[in-house]
């Protein structure tokens, strides 16, 4: 048997000292008692300053007034490892680092307080940061083929005063794409005024795009500029441009054609210099076939045409943009989650996420709120999330594999019930997927549905 003896005393600090970690210790009113010298270079703070001072007001953390790792580990009597947080140097400089906390326990049992062990992670965030970078434009995330080519265009785009219409459904987008195009083109010192035209009364919207003239009404008291002029040299962001009432539309038609308009109770021309964005998650073309949406506006509109994919089309982008929305919150609510385990990553790959980027973000932060980390497990996704894993489960399987030895084609399918519920299954019943498999329209594919009675899940 070998005969060990316990290191001595004296040679702690020598040891501690010359680790690439910063070691403290705390007693149990959390005073530092021991800083090596890792910390020291790390924090900017010398040991002699710190000695007796709070932990707190040494690494200035958002957690140190919550439940920091340390204090967990003192209350639990656990470990907590790679907790990564930022931290304020001695400069006030934010610095991350990744944090193993532990309780001190003499061999008699006595519990002395805690120890603390930290390391820079300055180097891998910036690599972090690096990687994301090749796949975001502006504030932008993705390295979706589809998306990639239109971040290939917009330089090119933005540089031109031409009138965009950018096609998607709600969550997908369309405002950071409108934001992204005015911020690199030559208007971008001017404003960009965004106008939600789904969210304004339509007795009120001819007003707010294009003002009006004192008494044009009974409340008009005082003359009042529209968003048309607001945006003057700068950019107007039409979002839900089908939701415009036929006759506000001849006077928007006036402003594409013209690049002028008179205020609503007057006979005043006005001028406007100003780039035109638009938006919808309505199909126009269809809307213009039923007299809902005028068709020289239409055209007006559709110069450059920008559609964007839903995110259950682009599903390389979700662990992106989850590591993208996690760093946010952990920024903002000053916590150190680490990410999502294969598990949950798994299951919001599997969903097919209706309310697009929008929703996924909603997701992830009821997650983010409810999980105890340092990772977000499937226990912490929304039950819809969990219970979609279940109906995916349950689904037949007699159309989702074709016949032996037979390649599936699309152009094979019948556009009958039984091939449109087949390619359905075979796309986890995703109505876009479906639509783009079968080489039809989305609404096409709703009436078919509809006129078969085929019943989502």
């Amino acid at each position: 048997m070998i005969d060990t003896k316990p290191v001595d005393p004296r040679l702690v600090d020598l040891i501690l000292g010359n680790i690439v970690e910063g070691v403290f210790t705390v007693d149990r009113q959390f005073r530092i008692t021991f800083f090596n010298q890792a910390a020291e270079e790390i924090t900017g703070f010398s040991k002699k300053e710190v000695l007796g001072m709070q932990c707190a007001d040494v690494f200035r953390t958002p957690i140190c007034s919550q439940d920091c790792p340390l204090r967990q580990s003192l209350r639990t009597g656990q470990t907590v490892k790679n907790f990564e947080i930022n931290i304020l140097t001695r400069e006030d400089k934010t610095q991350p680092i990744s944090v193993c906390t532990a309780p001190l326990i003499d061999p008699q049992g006595n519990f002395l307080g805690g120890v603390e062990t930290f390391r820079d992670m300055s180097s891998i965030k910036e690599l972090r940061r690096e990687i994301s970078n090749r796949y975001t434009f502006q504030d932008i995330i993705s390295k979706n083929a589809r998306l990639r080519q239109i971040f290939e265009t917009l330089p090119n785009i933005a540089q031109t005063d031409a009138t965009i219409l950018i096609q998607g459904s709600s969550g997908t987008g369309k405002e950071l794409f409108a934001t992204a195009i005015h911020n690199i083109s030559p208007r971008t010192a001017g404003p960009l005024v965004k106008v939600n035209c789904g969210a304004l009364p339509e007795s009120l919207i001819e007003s707010e795009l294009f003002g009006y003239v004192k008494g044009a009404f009974t409340d008009a008291k005082n003359n009042r500029l529209g968003r048309f002029q607001a945006a003057h040299e700068g950019t107007i962001f039409l979002d839900e441009i089908g939701d415009l009432p036929l006759p506000v539309q001849v006077k928007l038609l006036r402003v594409l054609e013209h690049r002028e308009f008179e205020p609503l109770g007057s006979d005043t021309t006005i001028k406007v210099d100003v780039r035109i964005v638009a938006a919808t998650n309505k199909d126009l073309e269809h809307m213009v076939a039923e007299g809902k949406f005028r068709e020289d506006l239409f055209y007006r509109l559709n110069v450059i045409l920008i559609r964007l994919p839903e995110l259950c089309e682009r599903t390389e982008d979700i662990p992106l943009l989850v590591e993208h929305f996690i760093e946010r919150f952990n920024h903002h609510m000053g916590r150190g989650i680490h990410g999502v385990d294969p598990g949950a990553m798994a299951l919001l790959i599997r969903y097919p996420f209706p309310g697009n980027v929008r929703e996924l973000e909603n997701v992830l932060e009821h997650a983010y709120i409810v999980t105890r980390g340092p990772d977000i497990g499937v226990e912490d996704l929304p039950n819809f999330i969990i219970e979609n894993r279940q109906r995916v489960s349950r689904r037949p399987k007699r159309y989702e594999q074709a016949p032996p030895g037979t390649p599936w084609n699309p152009a094979n399918a019948a556009l009958d019930r039984k091939g449109i519920i087949a390619c359905l299954e075979r796309n986890y019943w995703s109505i876009p997927k479906t639509a783009a498999m079968l080489g039809i329209h989305r609404t096409t594919l709703w009436r078919k549905v509809r006129k078969y009675n085929i019943k989502l899940p």
